[in-house]
């Protein structure tokens, strides 16, 4: 357990300006708790909670020089960069399962592909019924339910504007309405 030595902030942040580091330590037993807790409560995982907390400290050694106590208290500086430091690695994992999800909906459009793969609908006649369709209509039916696309990827594949896409598809969907019943 640490002992929290009685320094006055402004006295911490010439120390830690000076590359004193010492008072990184200081500035650790003082605040650690306290920048862990907010982290936490934004990426709901203790280890991540933990190795973000590590990256502040760091960001904070490095940027130390940057901090204006005009603009603010030091405590307020450091909330600011834990919170930032969370939403940046929230942003990454998040960037990181798209691009998996992204990466295998290619695969697997890659491989139906190789080997001529199809949705078995036949058998109910629904690939009938979208053929009645017109060009513009069934090409976006067949891209958006048969091969998976999202409307951003159809819009992007066939180079027309993603409100052309909904528009064209609302419309299919009206007119397969029209022809079903």
């Amino acid at each position: 357990m640490s002992v929290k030595t009685n320094i006055t902030e402004e006295e911490l942040v010439a120390s830690l300006k000076n590359g004193d580091s010492g008072s990184l330590s200081i500035l650790y037993d003082n605040y650690s708790a306290a920048l862990l807790g907010v982290i936490f409560r934004m990426v709901d995982d203790k280890e991540a909670a933990e190795d973000i907390l590590q990256e502040v400290f760091i960001k904070v050694w490095k940027k130390i020089s940057s901090y204006d106590r005009t603009k603010g208290k030091l405590f307020t500086w450091l909330i600011n960069i834990a919170r930032n430091s969370a939403i940046d690695s929230m942003r990454v994992k998040d960037y990181n399962v798209k691009s998996k999800i992204r990466s295998i909906d290619n695969s697997v459009r890659s491989i139906n592909k190789q080997y001529n793969v199809s949705t078995q609908v036949d058998h109910i006649g629904l690939k009938n019924i979208v053929d009645k369709l017109k060009p513009e209509y069934k090409i976006l039916i067949d891209k958006l339910y048969f091969e998976g696309y999202t409307q951003e990827e159809a819009a992007e594949e066939l180079g027309i504007p993603l409100g052309t896409v909904k528009t064209r598809v609302r419309a299919a969907i009206n007119h397969l309405r029209e022809i079903m019943q």
